[in-house]
């Protein structure tokens, strides 16, 4: 049999404050000598001056980041990966996850220079080199 196993025959009553000295929490009833804790009640959240939500600084006007973003670059290179053929908008790029949704939000351009084996039809933003290559190759370029 251990100490913990015992069965508890007595609950202790709580302990009763500010009924003399012999009680052990007698005169200030265990709240210390003067001051406001002392003598009144507070709240638990006060602390002395002013509320913690006033203190911090003004964050107005620091919202809507997402209108200053730049769209996600992807480049011509990364486009063989689909077949001949194909039209490439945001949700082909999603599916063969070369975006993800959350880079959808910003926009997609496409970047160009040299890379592109394929004949794709794309339906995002295209620089000038990326259009003349994707034309090059006999694709087609459709401004969204």
């Amino acid at each position: 049999m251990k100490l913990q196993e015992l069965i508890q025959l007595k609950v202790r009553n709580k302990k009763r404050i500010g009924r003399g000295m012999g009680s052990g929490k007698g005169k200030t009833s265990g709240r210390g000598t003067k001051g406001q804790k002392a003598r009144g009640k507070i709240p638990a959240s006060f602390t002395g001056s002013m509320a913690f939500y006033k203190k911090l600084p003004l964050r107005r006007g620091f919202g809507n980041h997402k209108f200053g973003s730049n769209p996600k670059i992807v480049l011509l290179s990364k486009l063989n990966v689909f077949p001949a053929r194909t039209t490439v908008d945001t949700e082909q790029l999603i599916k063969a996850k070369i975006i993800t949704g959350k880079e959808m939000a910003t926009g997609v351009k496409i970047l160009g220079g040299s890379g592109l084996e394929k004949n794709l039809t794309v339906k995002l933003l295209v620089s000038k080199s990326a259009k003349a290559a994707i034309e090059a190759k006999g694709g087609k370029v459709e401004n969204v």
